[in-house]
Formats: C-alpha cells, sequence, structure tokens
C-alpha cells in the first residue's frame, strides 16, 4: 500500500510540473513585449515572429499533451499492479479473454535527431542509380555479332601510341565447395591436386601468378601438407607470385544469405589466413554469385579492401555499362552522403569467367588461347577451330593474313585491345581459367608456358605498344591506381559513382535466374535455425567463460566447447556458398549440406543412408551434429550462468543438467520438440532469451498432463494457456499438451520458471476450439481435457482481435481478409489465396536457377474443400485451415507488446505430389502502392523495387531474405519471412512469395538435374501493418534546423513515374527524390524488432533432473543497461587461442545500429525503446564484468583502427557495422 501512494504522488507531481510548464511559456508568449508595439499595429515582421513561435508552441503542446497521456496511462498501470500481483488472464461471461494491463508499462523515446537520417541527407548524386538504369533500358537483346549480347567494336590502331596498353592476365581456378559433387568429392578428386600443382609449377617462373579464393578448401589442404610445403606457401605470398582473394570460407551467395552469416564466414575465412600464413586480403573476387547485393561492397569496405570484382550481372547492363565506358565504378551504399562507403568494382563485361570469354569480345578467338583444349585434350572450342601450341614460327605475324602460319600473338592482341575500349583507363583485366582449371600438371605447363611465350614476343615489338604479364587480382588495381595516379581508396578522375544492386540476373534471353530464390526452401529454412543457434552459443558462451575467469572456475568449465562452436561457424559458413543455400546442387550434395548442418561432416555411413553424397564410412564420426553441437554450448553455458552456488557446478557430458527444447530425427526431418514429464516435484525450465533487448514473449512448453501450473522463479503465477496438440486437421496427440506462459526474458539473459502438477484440473485456462469439417466425413480424435465443438458445415466469416489488431477470415476457407488497427473506424482489404505458377511448355523450362513460368499464376485447387480450425485461448488465438498440399495457421497474439502487434503466419507446405509447378501465397490489399515495393538485401538495408512491364514476369521477382513491404502515404503492409524466398509485387496493393517450387527438369546450367526432392517445409512469416503519420514532428525539428524538408525518405512513388499510367504519383517528395537521385527506405522500429524477435525465438531448456534436491537457480540477466532500441548486438564471438581448438583471453564485439523510418507510429512495444543519437557506453554494459580492454577494428579484426584508448564510449553512425577486440573479465 506504501508502494503505491508513492507511485501516486510521484505521477501526480510529475503531472503538475508539466501543467505548470505549459502555463509559464502560454504567459510568455502573451506578455511578450512585441506584441503592443504601435498600439496594437504589429509589423509584418513581427507577425512573422509571432506565427513561428506559435508553431513552436504547438509543437511542445503536442509533445507535452504525449508526455501527459503516457504519466497519466503509467501511474494508473502502476497504482493497478504496484502490490506485485501477477497480470492473470480473466474471461468475462459472454465475452472475449482479457488480459489486464502489463505491470511494467514500456515507452518510445526516440531522439529527434536520430530521425533526421532515414530523411535522406543532400549528398552527392550518385552518376548511376540502378532503378534509374532499368528504366532507362529497352531490353532489345539485339544480335551484336561476335559479342552476340553486346556490339561491334572498333580502334585506331594509333590509339596506344603514346600511352601503351599494360595487360595483366590473371590466372584462377573456382573450386565450388559442392556442386555437382560435394566438397569433400571435390577436394580429393580436384583441389588438392591443383593447390600441390601450384606450390610446384609457381616455384618455376618468379613471373607466374596465381589467385584463389575459397578458404575451407585451403584449409583442408593446408592440414594435409607438410611443415615445407606450407614453407613454400608462405613464400609465394610472401613476394606476391600467390593472392588470396576476398578470403572469405566460401565465395557467399549474395541473394539468400544473412548478413550475420556473410560476416561469420568472412571473419572465419580472414582470421584463419592471419594465424596460418599472416596475409590480409586486399581485393574481392566474385565471378560466380548469380547477381550481386551492395550489402558485398559495403562488407568488404569494412574489413578494409579498397577494390572488388563482380562477373554474372544482366547482359543488358553490361552491354549498356560497356557501351558508356562504366564498366568501373565506385559503388556506394544509397544512404552514404559522405563517401565513407566507397570501393572501386570491375564489372567484367562478357558473358562468362571461363576462357573463351574474357580475352576479348569473340569467343571464337579467345577459345583459341584456352590451351586445356589443345588437340588430344578431354575438352575442345565449341567453335570449331582449336588452340594451337605456340612457337617461335607461329607467335609473329609472317607475311601476309592469308599466309599458312597464322600470326597468333597479333590475333590476341586485337582482342586486348577491342576489350580495353570498354573501359577507361589503359589498364587491361584479363582472367584466365574457369571451374576446378589447373588440376593436372600438363595443364599448368600449357597455359603458363604458352602465354609467357606470346607475352615475350608482345614485350620485344615497342611498334606494338603493349606490355602483358601475369599478375594477381591486386597488380591489376594497383597500376590502375598508379596510372590515374592516386592511392587505393580513392576515386580515380572520372570514374562514375554507382548506388543500389545488381538483381536479378539474366544471362541470355528472358532466362531470369530467380528461381533459386526460393529453390530447396527446406534448407533455406535450417539455415537460419542454425545461424539462430550458432549466434546464441557464441555469446552465452563467451558470457559464461567471462564469469567462469572472474570466478578463476575456468579449469572447471567445458573450454573445449569452443571445437564445438568452430565446427559450427564452419558449418554455416560452408552452407553460405552460391550453390548451398541457393538450392542449386545435386540432391546428393544437397544431403551433404543438410548432413554437414545436421550431423556434422563425419556421420557414419550407416546413418546416411548407405552413404549418399560421397560421405564416406572410413571417415572419423563425430557424436553430434551441429545443432545439436550448438544446443549443447548453450546448455553447457547455461547450466553454469544459473546456479546460484558457481561451486557447485560440475559439467558432465554423460548426463547435462539441461534437456533440449527439440531434436530431429534426420537432416531433412522438421524439428519434434520435447515433452516435458510433470510429476510429484516441480520441473525446473530455462528460457534463453537470445536478443540484446528485454522481450515480453509466449514461450510454448509441451507437457504430459492437461494439470499444469506455471510459477515464476520466485513462485508466483505466471499467465498461461493449456492447448491440444494436433496430429492433422481432426486428431490429437495423446496425453499431451501445449502450455504456453506469458514470461519477460531479460535480455541476453536466463529467466528460471517452474512447471508444477496441479490439483485442481482448472489452474490454467484453456482453450476453445471450434472445428469446422465443410461438409467432409471425417474420422474424429477428441481431445479429452481441452474444448472441442465440431460443425459438420464451413463457418460464416468471422474475427479474432486483441487490444491492438482486429484480423477477420473468410469462413469458408479459414484464409485472411482484412485488418483492422485500434482506433481505426474500417479496416483494411488484406486477403491471402494461394496461387500456382505452371512452366513453359517450349525447350525451355524453370529448373532450380532459372524461373520460366508459362504466364499468370492459376488459384490453387485442392480436390477437398478445407478443414478449418479455430482456437481462442487467454494468450493467443489462431486458426488454422487443413488444404491438400499447404496447411496455414494464422495466429493473433492477445499479449501485450511486439508479439501482440503482428499476425504471426506458418505454411507448412507438401508439393511431393506435384509435377512443374510452384505454390505462391500472395496477399492482396487496398494500399495504392502502385508498381513500387521494397525488399530487404541480406536482412541489411532496404532496396526500393519496381515493377517493370517493359520485362516478363519473372524479371520482377526478387530476394526477400528478411522482409519486403508495400506503402502509400497512410499504410506500410511489411511481410517478414524466416527464411529467404524469392518476393514481387505484380500488382498494385500486392504482396507475393513462393513457398516451393517441384520441377522435374534440369534448366541447362550445368547442374543436370530438376529439383525433385521436396520436403514438407513449413513456412514462417509475421504480416505487420503500421499506419504512417504525418511526422509533424520531424518537420518542426527541420525548420528549427534551418533545413526544412518535408520528405520522409523514399514514400511511395519517389523518383519514378508511374509505370502502370504513365503519370507523375501523388507524391510530394517526387520532385526532391529525382533532383537527388538517393532513392532509399528503412523499416520502422517496430519492423525491425519484430524481425528479430520472429529469427531469434527464445529457447526453453527443461531441467534433466527431476529430483527434488536441486541446486538452487538463479535467473541470470547479463546487461547492467539497456541498450539503445536501434543497436543490434550481431556477435559476439571469442577469438581462436594458438590451440585451434581453444579460445583465447579475447572476443569480437559486432554492433549494427539500424536506420529506422520514423514515419511510422510505434507503440506498445512492451519494453523501453529508446535512441541516444548513436552513443554507447560499453564499459558498464555487462553486469558483474569489467571492460578490461577495448581496441576498435576493422570488420573482420585484421586491421586495428586507431589507438586503444582508457575510454569505453563508443559512437556508430545509423546503418554503421564496427567490430571491437574486448577483454571480459
Amino acid at each position: 500500500m506504501k508502494l503505491k501512494k508513492q507511485v501516486t504522488v510521484c505521477g501526480a507531481a510529475i503531472f503538475c510540473v508539466a501543467v505548470f510548464s505549459l502555463y509559464l511559456m502560454l504567459d510568455r508568449v502573451q506578455h511578450d513585449p512585441a506584441r503592443h508595439q504601435s498600439g496594437g499595429n504589429f509589423p509584418r515582421s513581427q507577425i512573422s515572429v509571432l506565427q513561428n513561435r506559435i508553431e513552436q508552441l504547438e509543437q511542445l503542446l503536442e509533445e507535452n499533451h504525449e508526455i501527459i497521456s503516457h504519466i497519466k496511462d503509467s501511474v494508473l498501470e502502476l497504482t493497478a499492479h504496484a502490490a506485485g500481483q501477477p497480470a492473470l488472464p480473466q474471461h468475462p461471461l459472454n465475452g472475449s479473454w482479457v488480459l489486464p494491463p502489463e505491470s511494467r508499462p514500456s515507452f518510445l523515446s526516440v531522439s529527434p535527431q536520430d530521425c533526421q537520417f532515414a530523411l535522406g541527407g543532400k549528398g552527392q548524386s550518385p552518376d548511376l542509380q540502378m532503378l534509374a538504369v532499368y528504366s532507362l533500358l529497352p531490353f532489345d537483346n539485339q544480335d551484336g555479332g561476335v559479342w552476340k549480347q553486346g556490339f561491334d567494336i572498333t580502334y585506331e590502331p594509333n590509339e596506344w601510341d603514346t600511352e601503351p596498353l599494360q595487360v595483366f592476365v590473371v590466372p584462377h581456378s573456382h573450386n565450388d565447395p559442392g556442386w555437382i559433387k560435394t566438397f569433400d568429392k571435390y577436394y580429393y578428386d580436384q583441389t588438392q591436386h591443383i593447390l600441390n600443382s601450384m606450390v610446384l609449377k609457381m616455384q618455376e617462373d618468379p613471373r607466374r601468378r596465381f589467385i584463389w579464393s575459397e578458404i575451407s578448401f585451403f584449409s583442408k589442404w593446408w592440414d594435409n601438407i607438410s611443415a615445407q610445403k606450407r614453407a613454400a606457401v608462405r613464400r609465394l605470398v610472401g613476394n606476391g607470385q600467390l593472392e588470396m582473394v576476398t578470403g572469405g570460407w566460401v565465395m557467399p551467395d549474395e541473394a539468400n544469405s544473412h548478413y550475420f552469416a556473410m560476416i561469420d564466414q568472412l571473419i572465419e575465412g580472414h582470421q584463419w589466413l592471419e594465424k596460418n600464413i599472416g596475409v590480409t586480403p586486399r581485393s574481392g573476387w566474385a565471378v560466380d554469385p548469380f547477381g550481386y547485393s551492395s550489402t558485398m561492397p559495403y562488407l568488404l569496405k569494412r574489413s578494409n579492401m579498397t577494390a572488388m570484382l563482380i562477373q554474372r550481372v544482366h547482359y543488358a547492363i553490361k552491354k549498356h555499362f560497356a557501351a558508356t565506358q562504366n564498366l568501373e565504378f565506385m559503388w556506394r551504399q544509397a544512404w552514404d552522403t559522405d563517401t565513407s562507403t566507397d570501393i572501386f568494382c570491375h564489372m567484367m563485361p562478357f558473358y562468362s569467367y571461363d576462357v573463351p570469354h574474357t580475352c576479348g569480345p569473340d569467343p571464337k578467338i579467345c577459345c583459341q588461347f584456352d590451351f586445356k583444349r589443345l588437340p588430344g585434350g578431354r575438352i575442345n572450342c565449341p567453335w570449331k577451330v582449336p588452340p594451337r601450341a605456340i612457337t617461335d614460327a607461329n607467335v609473329a605475324e609472317r607475311g601476309q593474313p592469308h599466309a599458312l602460319a597464322p600470326h597468333r600473338a597479333q590475333l590476341l592482341l586485337d582482342q586486348y585491345r577491342k576489350k580495353s575500349k570498354l573501359y577507361r583507363s589503359k589498364v587491361l583485366l584479363v582472367p584466365l581459367g574457369d571451374d576446378f582449371r589447373y588440376d593436372k600438371p600438363q595443364e599448368w605447363d600449357a597455359q603458363f608456358l604458352n602465354y609467357q611465350r606470346i607475352f615475350d614476343f608482345l614485350n620485344s615489338r615497342p611498334d606494338l605498344h603493349v606490355q602483358a604479364q601475369f599478375g594477381t587480382l591486386s597488380d591489376y588495381f594497383d597500376a590502375l591506381y598508379k596510372k590515374v595516379g592516386i592511392v587505393p581508396g580513392m576515386r580515380p578522375p572520372g570514374f562514375p559513382v554507382l548506388t543500389g544492386d545488381f538483381f536479378s540476373y539474366a544471362d541470355r534471353e528472358d532466362h531470369y535466374w530467380t528461381g533459386y530464390y526460393t529453390s530447396r526452401p527446406f534448407y533455406k529454412s535450417l539455415d537460419r535455425v542454425l545461424e539462430s543457434h550458432l549466434r546464441g552459443a557464441e555469446i552465452l558462451y563467451s558470457l559464461a567463460l567471462a564469469h567462469a575467469r572472474r570466478a578463476s572456475a575456468d579449469g572447471r568449465y567445458p573450454l573445449s566447447d569452443y571445437a564445438l562452436l568452430s565446427n559450427a561457424r564452419r558449418n554455416l559458413g560452408l552452407f553460405q556458398h552460391h550453390d548451398a543455400i541457393a538450392g542449386t546442387a545435386k540432391e546428393a550434395v544437397a544431403v551433404d549440406y543438410g548432413v554437414r548442418c545436421v550431423w556434422g561432416p563425419g556421420r557414419p555411413q550407416s546413418l546416411s543412408q548407405g552413404g549418399v553424397g560421397g560421405l564416406r564410412a572410413g571417415r572419423l564420426i563425430r557424436l553430434l551434429h551441429s545443432l545439436t553441437n550448438l544446443k549443447r554450448v548453450i546448455i553447457n553455458a547455461a547450466h553454469y550462468l544459473v546456479l546460484g552456488d558457481k561451486d557447485a557446478y560440475r559439467h558432465d557430458p554423460a548426463a547435462p543438467f539441461l534437456g533440449m527444447d527439440e531434436t530431429r530425427s534426420s537432416q531433412d526431418s522438421l524439428p519434434e520438440r520435447t515433452v516435458v514429464k510433470l510429476g510429484t516435484s516441480p520441473r525446473f525450465l530455462v528460457v534463453f532469451n537470445p536478443l540484446e533487448q528485454e522481450r515480453l514473449s509466449v514461450v510454448p512448453v509441451l507437457v504430459d498432463s492437461p494439470h499444469v501450473r506455471v510459477l515464476s522463479e520466485e513462485g508466483q503465477p505466471l499467465p498461461s494457456q493449456l492447448s491440444a496438440v494436433w496430429n492433422s486437421a481432426t486428431d490429437v496427440v495423446p496425453n499431451v499438451y501445449q502450455v504456453s506462459v506469458l514470461a519477460r526474458l531479460p535480455a541476453l539473459g536466463l529467466r528460471v520458471l517452474q512447471l508444477h502438477k496441479s490439483s485442481d484440473g482448472h489452474a490454467t485456462p484453456r482453450s476453445s476450439t471450434r472445428l469446422y469439417l465443410h461438409g467432409r466425413d471425417m474420422a474424429m480424435h477428441k481431445p479429452e481435457a481441452v474444448p472441442l465443438h465440431v460443425f459438420p458445415a464451413a463457418a460464416a466469416d468471422f474475427c479474432l482481435e486483441n487490444q491492438h489488431l482486429q484480423a477477420c477470415f473468410v469462413g469458408r476457407t479459414g484464409l485472411l481478409q482484412s485488418l483492422r488497427l485500434d482506433g481505426e473506424e474500417q479496416g483494411h482489404r488484406v486477403s491471402s489465396e494461394f496461387l500456382v505458377y505452371g512452366t513453359r511448355t517450349s525447350k525451355d523450362k524453370s529448373g532450380a536457377y532459372l524461373f520460366l513460368p508459362d504466364g499468370e499464376p492459376k488459384p490453387y485447387a485442392p480436390k477437398d474443400p478445407p478443414v478449418v480450425r479455430v482456437m481462442e485461448g487467454p494468450l493467443f488465438s489462431e486458426v488454422a485451415s487443413y488444404y491438400q498440399h499447404v496447411q496455414t495457421v494464422v495466429r493473433l497474439y492477445n499479449v501485450p507488446g511486439v508479439e501482440g502487434l503482428s499476425l504471426d503466419v506458418s505454411c507448412l507446405v507438401d508439393i511431393r505430389d506435384h509435377i512443374n509447378k510452384e505454390l505462391a501465397l500472395r496477399f492482396s490489399t487496398d494500399i495504392e502502392s502502385d508498381d513500387t515495393f521494397f525488399t530487404d538485401l541480406n536482412g541489411f538495408q532496404i532496396q526500393p523495387r519496381r515493377y517493370q512491364q517493359k520485362l516478363p514476369l519473372q524479371a520482377n521477382f526478387y530476394p526477400m531474405p528478411a522482409m519486403a513491404y508495400i506503402q502509400d502515404m497512410q499504410s506500410r503492409l511489411t511481410l517478414l519471412t524466416a527464411q529467404a524466398l524469392g518476393v514481387s509485387s505484380l500488382h498494385s496493393g500486392q504482396l507475393e512469395v513462393i513457398l516451393d517450387r517441384r520441377l522435374m527438369q534440369d534448366d541447362n546450367r550445368g547442374l543436370g538435374q530438376g529439383l525433385k526432392d521436396n520436403k514438407r517445409t513449413c513456412n514462417r512469416f509475421r504480416l505487420l501493418l503500421e499506419r504512417r503519420s504525418t511526422a509533424n514532428k520531424v518537420l518542426a525539428v527541420r525548420r528549427q534546423d534551418g533545413k526544412a524538408q518535408p520528405c520522409l525518405g523514399m514514400e511511395q512513388g519517389s523518383a519514378w513515374l508511374s509505370e502502370r499510367h504513365r503519370k507523375p504519383t501523388l507524391d510530394p517528395c517526387a520532385a526532391w527524390q529525382v533532383q537527388d537521385e538517393r532513392p532509399i527506405s528503412f523499416p520502422s522500429l517496430l519492423s525491425h524488432i519484430t524481425s528479430v524477435h520472429q529469427n531469434m525465438e527464445a529457447l526453453v531448456m527443461p531441467v534433466a533432473l527431476e529430483k527434488p534436491a536441486l541446486p538452487a537457480l538463479r535467473s541470470f540477466v547479463p546487461l547492467a543497461t539497456t541498450l539503445p532500441c536501434d543497436f543490434h548486438i550481431l556477435n559476439l564471438r571469442m577469438l581462436q587461442a594458438e590451440d585451434d581448438s581453444l579460445p583465447s583471453a579475447e572476443a569480437a564485439l559486432i554492433l549494427h545500429r539500424k536506420g529506422f523510418d520514423c514515419s511510422l507510429e510505434a507503440k506498445n512495444l512492451g519494453f523501453n525503446c529508446t535512441t541516444s543519437q548513436g552513443k554507447l557506453a560499453l564499459g558498464g554494459l555487462f553486469q558483474g564484468l569489467e571492460l578490461g580492454s577495448l581496441q576498435p577494428t576493422s570488420l573482420t579484426l585484421m586491421y586495428p583502427l586507431g589507438t586503444a584508448s582508457n575510454s569505453t564510449n563508443i559512437h556508430l553512425d545509423p546503418m554503421e557495422i564496427a567490430t571491437f577486440r574486448i577483454r571480459l573479465g
């Protein structure tokens, strides 16, 4: 009672102060002496001053009104619950479940300065904006002659008289870590031979050069070579003959990969290179990803690289850039206003990175200089003119052009000159390689000896004005920098600046590589699960180890768990390869990837279905799969951290203290959740929250009895709900129930909960279920303890609602038809439907890579109507619709905070009986989005898109790793996804996502098979509808700063004319955006937070011991202060000691400050969300730990940035990712 009075008095005092402040401001305005000059006649200037002050006063009134409202609500809620009583659900008669107000009210406090970023600064406009380029190009695909997708190139012979052409031929071998063969099969059959020959052949001539990219292969080879050979490698690297380019674990796919995994595999590769060879990569090399994200240049730049190369870009863009000499450019992030993200990029101009398409525009001639194709070899030239070995007799021009002895050097030089005409400098890059090249010593000799003879001849002829040599990628870039007179990293004079990305990719005709955005969605989903577990395990292991070391208990802590982390990092990194997460490998290779992600690289043959995918029985057995390994790391860390008495900690790998939340029976099975058995003694749960923000979440637990109560650590009852667990539409799982508990979980922390078997059968509120059979005669197995009402017919239309949102459904189908936000009189049409795409009947058909539909999709038409199940309960309600090929569940949480502000949508898809079909989910709304929509790139940034009517349907699909949205001036609808899929907006107000694809044939891109290994796959989404505000506050702040600007970032239709209507949009920002040419957009704070909630679910670990004599357990709260809610802890990653299997004393702390759009309302987030203008004090962040040192570094820790200081205060700009080398203890 005393606390209740104190809270009331405090709230009332704040209220009075606010009111009195407003009174003083009003009084000051009323008594302003300027108002009483000249007998009340106001000069015009004074009127203007008065108007400005009135505007400011209105702004202050509005802000104070919100503050007062917040205080009033907070006081009411605090006084209602100050006595500490839990907010348990209530169910009035004939009413819906009501959850009382949360006992800890939340608030949103965003600094006005933090809203400026999304408005778009007045930076330098780019010369090339990819959205504008797409609008400009006709995409007419005219025949260009010998360069079929280009044009005829001519030159004057004397063009190089004053400035000779400098040619760098760069030998390379692209090694896919799995595609047609598994990673191991490629290594044993080819890669080890390439690298062994490389050491031998490179030492034969110091003029030879070679580049290597994939560290996953290189590290495996390194582990199997002698110390003598290792020393030779270091010498080759040291003298510049061998260059490690990019240096990631793999060459990642850039469409489906999440930026966490992209960074992690880059760190893994760079840390390996630094530890074993002592080298730091300088240049990026990406010849094979199927399109390019603007996230990758940002990551390379943050890793201190200055240049990069790309290849697979739409042929029409290549032609346009070649014609305008824009194939080399500074690639800049769209939000960057100060050039800090610029990186120099070289785009290869022709069809492929193989030898016939790299020396010049004519592949018939270039193929004659691929000396692996000499007569008698296994491969030849498709153009029917074979290469000829270079001799003194044929290298030079002899006689007339029709003479029998061909002039080989002059023929090649002509191609070099023509290719150089496409670039702005007189320095030319000519790659020399292909997939798995140089795997035999004979090829090394054939390529290097023949080319050296050509170089020697060209260099001996001053009249040819050319200098040709072997080189590395950085040799080329260094020569270019020197030629144009700049240092690496600077913008070469006259070279353009580009913003945007290079999706979607087409290599010829209308063959768009947009199918792989969805191919094998089961493995795309598994990738995110592994990623979330890895991040959680890294952070919890780092915290547990720091606390153990501080308590001098690290001798009893399992340091060996670091080896499990290292293995999981490499498995996740391997799966980022552009044929792995892309879903474009052979079926057996996909199994191998799955086995590595789920079972580890050494699963025994007897457990891997006869050794499919080249897995070998003789390899060492690793006991647990990667997911289980990570769960074990989390369990061991959680065990130590929740013990009240740390001296009682004993690590017993044979009998873990905590159990796992779920298990998988095989690499291609869906998870099965653990059932907790209840007895006379309470069962304890430890719940891990991997988010850096406190979260209020509904935590599901399976139990074997309906008589259950959930209590907090202190013994207080918690809001909960009991539901049946369903096997199918009409069949429940016997003797298994789901109890869902509403729990507040500490940031990055562990919450202890209790499960008690209750003698009172009504202790936990039951959900109520209605089952509509739609006229179908089906066997029924009713649950015993949960109410169920069965209706033979279909339901009438119905709605579910909570305090924030109402969702209405079509009774006949169970599918969504509208949404209404709290406070709105009229709802929004948001209807969902399933659609089916077919494939063409012509020669070219859809496959793993290509999406070649036979036209617009057709409505999905199952043979039977769906069974619809409607379940309502105190914490959540849901609608489940059971169709023949898809089961969809739409859930609405009836809880405060983030989870109650959006719809949870899941689709369990099984199309294994389809032939050449693709299943899509479409949302149709009344949002006037016109032809504009937005998709994310790698979960890191948003890229505006535009539906291009001049392009085929398949060209308008884009990758969606994390989210996509449409918007108009009033609303934004965001679809957030837990797995990467392909998405589009084919009509105004629509969002459409491809759920799965089953295709019976190859699409002629080298794979040699279709997609017929489909699995039962659960695709999970969140559907978030947000109101867009007028942003008066932001406008007022900007006026005070003297920067009047009425535009909020990338509004609907900005910077473009409507493609569909060919008229300007109504957006008042359009003119400004056209002038600025920097189309940008950002998610809201709520959207960011919803995304991480979805992708990083709370992990529930039951205490394995069922005995009453348990050691005392305490919740673990690691953070002493709350992080600003635009900060994301991307990782806290222990670094490797000298012993590879053990951690050092240092960790990498990787932070990301997210950019967000303030124009979307953000209320009721469920936690205290504040921003700090990018400032963060790390010194006191971790409770019970001291920050021993703090060193800012490059992204992958290869370069220190500045000197280490005693200050632990840091600052990040919006969108910045920063890495710090720290010591915790």
